[in-house]
């Protein structure tokens, strides 16, 4: 097995591919320049210019993954994958320049029946090596690219299938200007120049057809396939009300997504984040490795009654509410509620910002004719009481106000402790398992009151219930 150290990673095999595409495009230009010299070929001439631009692009290949695989910094939140489109655009700019140049030489040999052309065998040997190195070239390029999603590799993989075409279509006009004083056909001997023409030809097309994807990326031009499945995946989530927004945009390899959901506004924070996790793998399930944010929107569910909509105004206020309740007067719906503020707070202070949640639930909840709040202090410091020992009196007196009550089954664990000079007592209370729980607030409620009445020294008494089932006394 080899060691971690001689592993290939995904960086160096990248790089490794664009080095041996660098030498190949310097040997190869080398090779047809002093070919084309030599014969006064311009088919041989302008394949040693589309080579010798595939060398300089192999050269902007080898830069740019090299620069692409460098992680994201404070710069480039995004990484500097978009280096790799950069190159890409470079690479197709300079396929069009040789393609022009190619062209205008190929039409003034053409239109002033220029012929320096001498042949002999080194054309045809370099060609066929040219396209064996070509066909090997490509091939790996092509893999890499794909295994890696790498724009710049894949640019070099066309540039040497395009050397395949057009080292073909020098092969056959060279083919052409031998053939011509054998057969005797004249028109043949302009087999040189129309190569040329070939060869630009191809080169011009190519270029089209890398341009665009690479653009596309530089302008962030969004998938539609993608971004629609995405919004699919997304709606498919349970507690999603809504996909306001997706936005894409690719850098290298990588895809990053910025989306919008709409959400309950009565969700916690806690089931906020189960539903954001959610949402990411959905995304992830159309793109993998995809960096997603996810920008929550509060909304308000087609099923919310008028108790969430009186929470959801105290949540946004910051604060809590409980002991809820609507009464039907006569067709006018009354609400009370108990809110918690801040223990140091003021009462006109107090006063004043309950007054404005009230006025704020009102135009929530216009079917109420008034909302009336009892003010609490919210506990904001640790107290420390200290454990009485066991008071039988305390404790009888509380059995004793239970027997009044015949959902209570039985009363256990009882604690009472002293905080200051108030008293404080704690108990489990056993009922039955069937109780809903509107009832058993009123069962806890009524022991409560009774026990207040018959021990007015404790302050509070805190009463667990507990199922049947769950006894284990």
């Amino acid at each position: 097995m080899a060691s971690p150290s001689h592993s290939t990673t995904p960086q160096s095999e990248k790089r490794s591919v664009a080095f041996f595409s660098l030498l190949a495009a310097a040997g190869m230009t080398g090779l047809k320049l002093i070919v084309g010299i030599f014969t006064g070929s311009l088919g041989m001439l302008s394949e040693a210019a589309h080579s010798g631009l595939d060398c300089v692009a192999a050269l902007l290949t080898l830069i740019s993954v090299r620069v692409a695989d460098k992680p994201a910094d404070d710069d480039h939140p995004y990484g500097h994958g978009k280096i790799e489109n950069v190159s890409a655009v470079l690479q197709t700019t300079l396929m069009v320049v040789s393609a022009i140049w190619i062209s205008i030489e190929a039409i003034k040999r053409l239109i002033h029946h220029e012929d320096d052309l001498r042949l002999s065998i080194w054309p045809f040997l370099v060609l066929l090596l040219s396209i064996a190195v070509d066909i090997s070239r490509a091939s790996r390029l092509k893999r890499t690219a794909k295994k890696y999603a790498s724009q710049a590799l894949a640019a070099d993989a066309v540039h040497f299938s395009t050397d395949v075409l057009s080292s073909l279509a020098v092969l056959l006009g060279l083919a052409c200007v031998w053939l011509a004083p054998v057969l005797q056909i004249q028109w043949l001997s302009y087999g040189d120049s129309v190569a040329a023409l070939v060869v630009a030809i191809i080169i011009l097309g190519i270029a089209w057809q890398l341009a665009r994807p690479s653009v596309d990326q530089l302008l962030d031009v969004v998938p539609e396939p993608e971004r629609l499945r995405i919004i699919r995946e997304l709606e498919r989530v349970p507690g999603v009300l809504g996909v306001d927004r997706v936005r894409l945009r690719r850098s290298g390899a990588r895809f990053y997504a910025d989306i919008s959901l709409g959400m309950a506004r009565t969700l916690t924070f806690q089931r906020t984040e189960q539903l954001v996790s959610e949402a990411t793998e959905a995304v992830n399930r159309v793109l993998p490795d995809t960096d997603v944010v996810v920008h929550t929107l509060p909304r308000a569910s087609r099923g919310e009654s008028i108790f969430d909509r009186i929470r959801a105004v105290a949540s946004r206020h910051n604060v809590s509410v409980h002991d809820v309740s609507v009464q039907d007067f006569q067709g006018s719906l009354h609400a009370e509620q108990h809110l918690e503020v801040g223990e140091t707070m003021q009462l006109r202070d107090a006063h004043d910002f309950v007054t404005r949640v009230e006025a704020e639930i009102m135009r929530e909840c216009p079917e109420l004719a008034s909302v009336l709040t009892h003010i609490e202090s919210e506990p904001a410091q640790i107290e420390h009481p200290v454990t009485i020992e066991r008071d039988d009196h305390l404790e009888a007196r509380l059995r004793h106000s239970a027997k009044h009550e015949p959902n209570i089954l039985d009363v256990h664990d009882v604690t009472v402790r002293k905080v200051g000079e108030h008293i404080y007592v704690s108990c489990h209370c056993t009922l039955r398992d069937d109780l809903p729980m509107v009832q058993v607030h009123n069962v806890i409620t009524s022991l409560e009151g009774r026990f207040k009445l018959a021990a007015p020294e404790v302050a509070r008494l805190f009463i667990h219930p507990e199922p049947l089932t769950d006894n284990r006394r």
